[in-house]
């Protein structure tokens, strides 16, 4: 059961976007120009919710856990960058919902904030040019502040932005990433069944609700009245 909360954060990744074809692209073209095996999206898809850099990093050596060669690291995240400064958004989509979910919320008077661990340099371009960036009074990043989800600094700060108490606040994600955010902040957790959680249910995470679109949301949060109060 979900306690009516004063503030909605919400992922980017898995959760508002369907980001793995771009990043499954530019994986695989990155591999091409080191002249090593592609992947394909599928085992990109397991990869991805940690960031580019680790993205790349799994991509290199083919699984999610261990290290590449630091020289081969080097020579390869540039490689990545440049193709995903020019292909962040020519491929994803929102998931679909999402523009109803998001719209939802607004309409419904929740303070509405983005937390991610993706680069600002990717994140903002993404969110305008699915044209979701409008929604969101904050919009945190993965290189806003010195530490990133699962650690709770992005969310606190969020909070701390909105004058929100922690637990007057809810996190929507896809990960265990954000579920281990939201629990160390004090925050509510609600997970969209379809993200990306590296091939694992995210059930098993333990979130408060699991929910499989973002039109569901109607469900779960009511319109708030104006003093902030459901």
């Amino acid at each position: 059961m979900i306690k009516t909360p004063e503030m909605v954060l919400i992922d980017v990744d898995g959760t508002l976007v369907d980001s793995v074809p771009d990043l499954a692209y530019c994986v695989d073209e990155m591999m091409k120009a080191l002249d090593m095996p592609v992947h394909g999206e599928a085992k990109v898809r397991e990869w991805v919710g940690n960031g580019v850099e680790r993205l790349t990093r799994r991509a290199l050596i083919g699984q999610l856990e261990g290290e590449p060669d630091d020289a081969l690291f080097e020579k390869a995240y540039p490689i990545f960058l440049d193709l995903y400064a020019e292909n962040t958004s020519k491929r994803s989509k929102l998931y679909p919902g999402v523009a109803e979910g998001v719209a939802y919320l607004e309409e419904a008077g929740y303070k509405l904030g983005c937390v991610t661990n993706k680069a600002e340099q990717f994140t903002v371009p993404l969110l305008q040019d699915l044209g979701v960036s409008g929604h969101f009074e904050i919009i945190i990043s993965g290189d806003t502040l010195p530490k990133k989800k699962p650690d709770p600094l992005p969310l606190l700060h969020a909070a701390e932005h909105f004058g929100v108490k922690p637990e007057n606040a809810l996190m929507l994600g896809d990960s265990v990433s954000d579920v281990k955010a939201a629990r160390a902040a004090g925050f509510q957790i609600v997970c969209m069944s379809y993200g990306y959680n590296h091939g694992n249910d995210i059930r098993d995470a333990n979130p408060d609700v699991v929910i499989d679109s973002m039109v569901e949301l109607r469900d779960i949060l009511p319109v708030l009245d104006k003093q902030g109060a459901a």
